[in-house]
């Protein structure tokens, strides 16, 4: 055995990743030697003498690779929320060595053979649900992985994905690169006029930390950026900080323009290879809206909804800005600026009056409380787990109808340098088969929220408050899992479905109820003000036109990229005005959203970002049922549990919703939400 710590057997609870004994030298021995020993699990395959059946054959796929799985969850997860030069640069010699070794399997004729005889005797099997389901993602991954290809497509599908595999890792690296470039440093005091006590408080933490004492830092990490686009009242520094935002990763040292042509080439040649028209064609097979057609269909329904609401509001928002002073045409630098103006004026309310209830441990806490009471689980705090960073934490979730363990979570919430900007949930091992048992889930959820400044608590927005519902949304999908495989558990389902126990989880945080359980003062522990809710409920759909034709216009920057090759593909600025012309509300001052689109470009959402607003369609109809029913209704929350969060991937979404819910949803219900019904 092996002594790489990567390799040897956790003693942790629940068999969690031991991050400080890891290295960074142990990572490549350790993938080449798990790579390995997949390789062999893949030819006793092929060598069983044995009739190719579910056990000898499917679920012996399933488990091949799992040590491997493991060690690149952990490389992958520890390169986006801890990342250095020395873990980039690794991506660049594993990802390819991961991709040969996918490519060897999928395009192996004798396992393609063993896999098609039992799928073409799928109907003699008796199988339950999700082994159907099992065997034939096994079966369309090996026919969507090449294996009905010739030896020379095989060999050309093979360069594509060894070079995919490196591009993504970049094209991440660049936009931190980029991000942690840039600086705004203010020494005048007068500089920070209008920005709220917290802000200037994080940024003076921020200068200090650098060694700027006395002065004031604000970066490109949301929490700082956030306030400061929002609250300052001088324009120039505003233009100067949107411009820096608007521009990470293009036209610099890290410009990630020829990474954007690599990458989008290669999934059409992918594409078409395999027999698809494009990437989105390709993609979309495998997801619950089929077709490119039906999702560019989906963002025309929603524009022509959203326009006509944002051109109003657009409209309002100019000469509102005239009112205030502005004798300039409204720039997309003092949108955000404006905007709150009116809203506090129209609301008698700001989003920072919020704030001083929202204590991040106050938040986590009654978050905790909220799932306990839909789901009946506990979190218990651990500390015999070893964390990859001081500012991590770790949790024991337990099912409290028997006791029992259902996972692990950890929660990473704060920005630091080498970690990817936003908010995400991931996995260091789903529920399922693992070395020859089931095994409870690892999880985690990565936030980059306002820290603590000096004696001052971390105090969250609205907004933040709603990322950590989402992201424990998709953590508790995780987490409640109960299938037998890995590969259907938890948030592994179509991609257009994965977003709808995290968005329906952020309704709960406009309710009082919800509200109740955590939102006091930080400092006099009063409960948040019941006309403080109200404010914040009437002003829910504040500026909604222009925010959902935000989203539109993304979707479409995503399809244009995917639903064929641009003609200018070189010309990432041209590619993303001809997409959303129709979508425009203000004229280009800044870089294209592209060269920092993560989501798409190295997030697992290319020809898939429109699945936001799917889901939300799919979240609006539910919330609907739990208003009906009572927010904490035991029954209707058991049922969804069971029929949508515990069955993962196991069976089609359509069919788990519509099991759930008695119907399929209501395709009016996100627009009864945003009241845009006669809009």
């Amino acid at each position: 055995m092996s002594n790489n710590p990567l390799l040897q057997k956790s003693t942790l609870p629940n068999m969690a990743p031991d991050f400080p004994q890891y290295k960074e030298d142990d990572f490549l021995p350790a993938v080449k030697e798990a790579i390995k020993e997949a390789r062999a699990n893949i030819e006793a395959i092929k060598a069983n003498t044995d009739a190719p059946d579910f056990d000898n054959t499917i679920i012996a796929m399933e488990t091949s690779s799992e040590t491997l799985d493991i060690i690149t969850s952990i490389f992958y997860n520890q390169l986006y929320a801890n990342g250095t030069d020395g873990l980039q640069n690794l991506a660049m010699e594993i990802g390819p060595l991961c991709a040969e070794l996918s490519s060897d399997v999928a395009m192996d004729p004798v396992l393609f053979e063993r896999v098609k005889s039992v799928y073409d005797r799928k109907d003699e099997l008796s199988l339950d649900a999700e082994q159907d389901m099992l065997l034939t993602n096994s079966y369309k991954g090996f026919v969507r992985g090449g294996a009905l290809l010739d030896d020379n497509g095989k060999a050309e599908l093979r360069k594509i994905n060894e070079a995919m595999s490196k591009l993504g890792p970049e094209y991440t690296n660049n936009v931190n690169k980029s991000s942690e470039s840039f600086e705004l440093l203010i020494d005048n005091k007068d500089d920070l006029s209008g920005l709220p006590q917290s802000a200037i408080d994080g940024a003076a933490h921020a200068a200090a930390d650098k060694g700027h004492e006395g002065k004031w830092l604000f970066t490109l990490d949301y929490p700082s950026y956030g306030p400061f686009i929002t609250f300052s009242d001088k324009r120039d520094l505003r233009e100067k900080i949107w411009k820096a935002f608007s521009n990470r990763a293009w036209g610099e040292e890290y410009s990630n323009a020829t990474l954007i042509e690599q990458i989008v080439t290669l999934r059409d040649q992918r594409a078409k290879l395999l027999g698809y028209k494009n990437h989105a064609d390709y993609v979309l097979e495998r997801r619950m809206a089929k077709s490119p057609e039906t999702v560019m269909d989906f963002l025309k329904k929603l524009q022509d909804s959203y326009k006509p609401a944002a051109e109003k509001e657009l409209a309002e928002l100019k000469d509102y800005a005239k009112s205030q002073g502005l004798d300039d045409d409204l720039k997309p630098w003092d949108a955000s600026y404006y905007s709150e103006k009116l809203k506090q004026e129209r609301f008698k309310f700001s989003g920072e009056d919020l704030r001083p209830y929202f204590q991040m441990s106050k938040v986590l806490e009654g978050a905790f409380t909220h799932f306990s009471k839909l789901f009946n689980i506990s979190f218990t705090k651990n500390e015999s787990y070893n964390v990859w960073h001081e500012d991590v934490v770790t949790y024991d979730v337990y099912d409290k109808n028997d006791n029992s363990f259902i996972g692990t979570l950890y929660g990473d919430f704060y920005p630091r340098v080498g970690k990817k900007p936003g908010a995400w949930k991931t996995s260091y091992r789903d529920q399922g088969l693992y070395k020859g048992e089931v095994h409870r889930p690892v999880i985690s959820i990565v936030c980059n929220f306002t820290k603590p400044a000096g004696d001052k608590p971390s105090l969250l927005t609205h907004d933040e408050v709603s990322t950590l519902f989402h992201e424990l949304g998709h953590a508790i999908h995780a987490l409640l899992a109960e299938g037998q495989y890995r590969s259907l558990s938890g948030t592994n389902v179509l991609w257009d479905f994965v977003e709808l126990p995290s968005q329906l989880q952020e309704n709960w945080t406009y309710e009082k109820e919800t509200l109740d359980l955590f939102a006091e003062h930080y400092e006099t522990g009063e409960k948040i003000p019941e006309e403080l809710i109200q404010k914040l409920v009437e002003a829910k759909n504040f500026m909604i036109g222009m925010f959902g034709l935000r989203q539109v216009s993304l979707g479409l920057v995503d399809m244009a990229w995917h639903n064929g090759i641009p003609e200018k593909v070189k010309d990432v600025i041209a590619v993303e005005d001809d997409a959303i012309k129709d979508c425009k509300l203000f004229n280009r001052y800044g870089g294209p959203t592209s060269s920092s689109f993560s989501h798409i470009f190295a997030g697992g959402y290319s020809a898939g970002y429109y699945s936001y607003k799917w889901a939300e369609v799919l979240d609006a109809d539910a919330f609907e049922y739990f208003k009906e029913e009572g927010l904490y209704n035991q029954a209707l929350a058991d049922k969804y549990r069971k029929e949508v969060l515990a069955k993962g991937g196991s069976e089609d979404p359509d069919l788990l919703y519509r099991r759930f819910r008695g119907r399929d949803a209501d395709p009016e219900a996100l627009l009864r939400r945003e009241n845009l019904m006669a809009a």
